[in-house]
């Protein structure tokens, strides 16, 4: 996912794409135990892309970005 579709989304969708993603990741992780990960990358974009919506939620805490859902 492009970082700019990252900045698109809103607070709630970020959070449950968080969390989706670190079930994935998880997944990933049992995959390459078991030997069965036909790509290794997969983990490192995973990782990336995580850090990347943590660090959008982060500035939403912050308030470095503005949430358009708590206006109304």
């Amino acid at each position: 996912m492009k970082i700019s579709e990252l900045n698109d989304m809103q607070k709630p969708e970020l959070e449950t794409k968080l969390q989706d993603n670190l079930d994935a990741l998880q997944n990933l992780r049992f995959q390459k135990a078991l030997q069965q990960l036909t790509d290794p990358q997969q983990i490192r974009y995973l990782r990336r892309e995580i850090a990347q919506i943590k660090t959008v939620l982060r500035e939403y805490e912050l308030g470095i970005r503005k949430d358009l859902t708590e206006d109304k």
